[in-house]
């Protein structure tokens, strides 16, 4: 089997309903993987119900079953038995933290690379990187590791932007993730701006949606990359 992924930058495109701008990109996934579990440990300030709530109604055109994995008695049975499994975005530090709790980083990688879909957003997205290293989320929880699934054989930036607020003197997304090349300058990191996705099927790796991302890897900062472009070199 292949690894078959689709990593959205967010939940959201604007204003747009939850998860609308994706259903296009999401609906192929769902053809024929009927049977999914969602996993929700991102989500912090809400629970863990709510959130399955707001994703199965924002996915109710679908044809599919879903449930939380917070409401399977064997959280491992529940992945080895889904067809497909969607990790939804809140903080990925929380989220990393959960998964390792529960000894499932081993179990996704497997799974994942066996075949079973996977679709994330946002930290659902972040985490299948090679570490959470690049995370725009606030340390509210420290995991075991910062190693992610390695879906990716590099860094995501989700929700990428480089704007500035006027009179703000921080440091710009671009200046955080030249510090992370200048400590890592082996690793490439892709900055996906919201409304866009990264699809990986098997070998093939292609930047979706209407959105250019950036490559920032070793002296290359901020480097262009166009719509629909094939990433495949990355893997």
């Amino acid at each position: 089997m292949s690894i078959n992924a689709l990593l959205l930058s967010s939940s959201r495109e604007g204003s747009t309903p939850y998860l609308s701008h994706a259903l296009p990109l999401i609906k192929p996934f769902t053809k024929t993987a009927k049977k999914w579990v969602f996993i929700p440990f991102a989500g912090v300030s809400f629970s863990y119900d709510k959130y399955l709530e707001i994703v199965a109604a924002a996915l109710s055109d679908l044809n599919i079953e879903i449930t939380s994995i917070h409401q399977h008695k064997d959280p491992k049975k529940a992945l080895i038995e889904a067809e497909g499994v969607m990790i939804g975005g809140g903080n990925t530090f929380h989220l990393l933290h959960e998964l390792y709790k529960y000894d499932l980083v081993s179990l996704l990688k497997e799974r994942v690379n066996d075949g079973m879909l996977y679709i994330g957003w946002s930290a659902g997205s972040n985490i299948t990187g090679k570490s959470i290293r690049t995370t725009n989320d606030m340390p509210i929880i420290e995991p075991p590791s910062f190693a992610a699934l390695g879906i990716l054989p590099f860094q995501l930036n989700p929700h990428y932007t480089n704007y500035q607020a006027p009179g703000h003197n921080g440091e710009t997304r671009a200046q955080r993730l030249l510090e992370f090349t200048k400590v890592d300058p082996e690793t490439p990191v892709v900055g996906i701006q919201e409304g866009s996705a990264l699809l990986r099927q098997g070998d093939k790796l292609t930047l979706v949606g209407e959105k250019e991302a950036f490559l920032f890897s070793g002296t290359q900062q901020e480097i262009t990359i166009p719509m629909n472009s094939d990433l495949s070199h990355l893997l």
